[in-house]
């Protein structure tokens, strides 16, 4: 299990507001603002200091940044003061971290765009000037927009189910190639429809056992699984809209009932990606965001003020939502490093290094992989230094055979040195195939081995998306991104199962988790007529995975409902067919031991 930082018991913060104080700093401190905070917490980090992001001497906080402060008691903050070279002096409010371990600045007015702030503070801030530090204010060139419309791939037959007792759900059928008896279902987001779009769970046969629609004609939905929240497993997924490869949206949190708990957002004004959402063991979340701006890029041949995505990681507070790291590629990755060509004018979108994952290492520091710098990077998660770079072109390691990615996905550290990525090799075409990778770091000996490769039978090229996921019980299980197939491997690369969504379809990535729940919502029912005067009664329950038999109740109001039939579940929707007399039929879920579960509405037969 990955270590991550922190696991204190959380404590209620309580919020101060900056007043202005004149003696603090002479004339210097007369319009700013004196944090004075009531709160308690414990005493961090034997060395003393003081960790803020923005990072000191960072270039691209954005407009609308907070500034935070880690490792400080609150109460201990004293008299800050925050001056933008344009803005001038700024006042705000004091928000304290559910940790108790830290706070952050809110500003009451956003910076100026190109602008430098300087704080000033009795801390000893790491990367500071004593207790002084100063940051830069990126210049924002625009977001990236809706696309004009969501792509849904060609229709062809058979590719999509359809439930007589759920006809709002149109979901894509799912084929299994070479199926396996083991109890994981298969987590998916079919992001091309083609008739609907959202999470998506099917079991080892490839029947459907949930599936939840996105609403918005542009949105959808990415990397879905099951994690723990406060110490229970949950659902979560991102969902917006995607345009130029990276999305603008929201990441969510649901319970095991399929209720909403909670939306984790990006922070300081920008807005979540699909790539990453990771809920780490301190109940903080690690996601992505991409923000455009002008940026220099006369190092590649390009312009002085050329249009940039810069990529940046946050862990953010899910309980506040407060930022407790921020992390921007531009600061500590130089343009030269990517593979993509140079752009040809100042407004083209420039997607140099596009963060794809992001994970806590063992020892707290952060492993960040890049699409287009061919690259996982270690970094430092206090200084956002770069720690060591595999791949790419100025790798740390010595690169064994095989080892070398190209447009990779998905790089997850493990025990031992291991490290499973999946290499899309494509596009423009680098490797004859696309690949599942596991290799090994040897950190003292700076080299790079191959311990299993991963291919699939036919062989598969995709120009995007994809994921490795390491089992418990050591096999792996791959997810083929842009193409759409899943498989799972044994720990000597055997294939042991395999199956595809119909059609050209995608799924950002694929995972296999054990899962069960019972949906808050009652079954659902529908009626119609069979052969020789009988009734057909369609039952379902969509995410109910421990539903074993069916009753079907009928009579005369709920008051009068005897049974009338019970057959064992076959599928996300089991067809019942029975004669009665009865004018009202209802349906009831029951488990394997036949204990009742659920009962639903009453409807006219």
């Amino acid at each position: 299990m990955l270590l991550s930082r922190g696991d204190d018991p959380a404590r209620r913060p309580r919020a101060a507001v900056l007043s202005p104080v004149g003696r603090c700093f002479g004339a210097l401190l007369a319009a700013v603002a004196l944090v004075s905070l009531a709160l308690t917490g414990q005493a961090l980090a034997a060395s003393g200091q003081v960790r803020v992001y923005p990072i000191p001497g960072s270039r691209l906080a954005p407009v609308h940044t907070e500034i935070a402060f880690r490792n400080v008691v609150p109460s201990q903050l004293g008299p800050v003061s925050v001056i933008g070279s344009r803005s001038g002096p700024h006042a705000g409010s004091v928000l304290g971290d559910s940790d108790g371990r830290g706070v952050s600045f809110r500003p009451d007015k956003p910076f100026v765009a190109g602008e430098t702030v300087t704080v000033k503070t009795f801390l000893r801030i790491l990367r500071g000037r004593g207790g002084a530090f100063s940051f830069k204010i990126e210049t924002p060139a625009g977001i990236v927009r809706p696309p004009a419309v969501r792509y849904a791939t060609p229709r062809v037959r058979g590719d999509v189910i359809r439930y007589a007792s759920r006809p709002d759900l149109r979901p894509p059928t799912v084929h299994i190639d070479r199926g396996d008896r083991q109890a994981g279902d298969v987590f998916l987001t079919p992001m091309r429809g083609p008739v609907q779009w959202g999470p998506m769970i099917v079991d080892r046969t490839g029947r459907l056992v949930f599936f939840a629609p996105v609403s918005g004609s542009k949105t959808l939905a990415s990397d879905f699984r099951v994690q723990r929240y406060l110490g229970q497993p949950v659902l979560t997924w991102w969902q917006g809209y995607v345009n130029f490869g990276v999305g603008e949206g929201d990441d969510v949190i649901y319970d095991r009932h399929y209720r909403p708990l909670t939306t984790v957002q990006a922070g300081n004004g920008l807005r979540a990606d699909l790539h990453e959402f990771t809920i780490t063991s301190s109940q903080t979340a690690l996601i992505t965001s991409y923000n455009v701006v002008r940026w220099n890029a006369a190092s590649i041949g390009a312009s002085r003020h050329q249009k940039v995505l810069n990529c940046t990681v946050q862990e953010i507070d899910i309980r506040t939502g407060r930022v407790l790291f921020q992390w921007d590629s531009l600061d500590h990755v130089p343009l030269t490093a990517t593979y993509k060509p140079k752009p040809h004018s100042p407004n083209q979108l420039f997607d140099y290094f596009h963060v794809n994952s992001v994970q806590r290492d063992f020892d707290g520091n952060l492993i960040i992989s890049a699409r287009n710098t061919w690259a996982v990077y270690k970094i430092n998660d206090a200084t956002g230094a770069v720690m060591w770079e595999l791949g790419g072109k100025h790798s740390t390691f010595k690169m064994g055979p095989g080892t070398a990615t190209a447009f990779q996905h998905h790089a997850t550290v493990h025990a031992g040195g291991l490290v499973t990525i999946f290499d899309d090799g494509a596009t423009p075409r680098v490797h004859p195939q696309s690949r599942g990778l596991v290799e090994r770091i040897n950190p003292r000996r700076h080299t790079v081995t191959l311990v299993r490769e991963l291919d699939h039978t036919p062989k598969l090229v995709a120009t995007f998306e994809g994921s490795v996921q390491l089992l418990g019980d050591r096999h792996l299980f791959v997810g083929w991104g842009e193409q759409p197939y899943f498989t799972e491997y044994d720990p000597h690369g055997h294939e042991l199962f395999d199956g595809r969504i119909a059609g050209a379809n995608s799924s950002y990535r694929a995972y296999e988790f054990s899962w069960h729940a019972q949906p808050a919502d009652p079954p659902a029912i529908a009626v119609g007529r069979g052969r020789g005067g009988r009734t057909n009664v369609y039952a379902s329950w969509n995410g109910a995975t421990d539903v074993g038999w069916w009753q079907v109740l009928a009579g005369s109001g709920p008051s009068g409902l005897h049974l009338v039939s019970m057959v064992r579940r076959s599928g996300f929707e089991t067809t019942i067919s029975f004669k009665t007399k009865q004018p009202d039929v209802a349906v009831r879920a029951l488990d394997a031991s036949k204990h009742v579960l659920g009962l639903s509405k009453l409807v006219a037969r």
